[in-house]
């Protein structure tokens, strides 16, 4: 199978027949991954038009290529994998906030942190409902859905997280390729999360999903022992969300 240039990706298209929204970002050879990290490749095992019955795919990647959800162990050895995230966390009511105007910044103690105060004034200037909150998705802008890895992007601060599951976020989910800072070596938001028992989706594709309230369907693959796992994000929005933007 033949590799893919950012060109190939596509923009954002219409909401799917019964006005669900794709989220996830594409798998294709190319898809970019974080650097360093196992790519996506794929491959055929078998071809019809070799003489086989059927045609037979495989592919090989990270967890964390494209849309994914973190298990706890991504972080910490004695934290729970990937067959323990719990499904109900990733289906339900949230809100996507839009945050793609603040300054990026990939060091942690650089710009781009976004603590609950700036947080709140951007909900109520976008209509979200924010307060109580049991899933958020944080549309940044940098996103590797263009089929480019991003140099940095906005974060929410481990004192903002901790204040956001104190109020019942269950989720925080971000179109960024995480919910920490490019560079940061303690990992201190995925932390601050998991040790709320909350839980992410990273690597979201929130080009079609204008502020406002959604459903979201995002259960991630049912796969044992593994620091994280794919997921297909769908999202459709409720009668408070705004018409999506052309």
């Amino acid at each position: 199978m033949s590799a893919s240039s950012p060109a190939d990706f596509p923009p954002p298209g219409g909401p799917p027949e019964g006005g669900w929204i794709d989220a996830s970002v594409l798998l294709a050879p190319g898809t970019p991954e974080w650097p360093g990290d196992t790519p996506y490749a794929c491959g055929w095992t078998a071809r019809i038009a070799g003489g086989s019955s059927v045609n037979l795919s495989s592919f090989t990647l990270s967890p964390h290529v494209g849309t994914h959800a973190d298990a706890p162990l991504h972080v910490d050895d004695a934290w729970a994998a990937s067959d323990a995230l719990p499904a109900a966390a990733y289906v339900g009511a949230c809100v996507v906030l839009d945050v793609s105007d603040l300054a990026a910044g990939a060091a942690a103690d650089g710009p781009g942190a976004i603590e609950r105060a700036e947080l709140d004034a951007r909900a109520r200037a976008q209509g979200v409902a924010l307060h109580g909150a049991a899933r958020l998705l944080l549309r940044t802008g940098r996103t590797v859905a263009d089929g480019r890895f991003p140099d940095a992007w906005p974060w929410l601060t481990p004192s903002c997280v901790r204040s956001l599951a104190a109020a019942g976020l269950r989720l925080l989910g971000v179109d960024a390729p995480s919910v920490d800072a490019r560079e940061s070596r303690d990992l201190a938001t995925h932390r601050a999360l998991f040790a709320a028992s909350a839980h992410n989706l990273e690597n979201l594709d929130l080009r079609a999903a204008p502020p406002g309230g959604y459903e979201l369907v995002a259960p991630p693959l049912r796969l044992a022992g593994l620091d994280g796992a794919p997921v297909r994000a769908l999202l459709r929005p409720t009668a408070a969300a705004p018409a999506r933007s052309r």
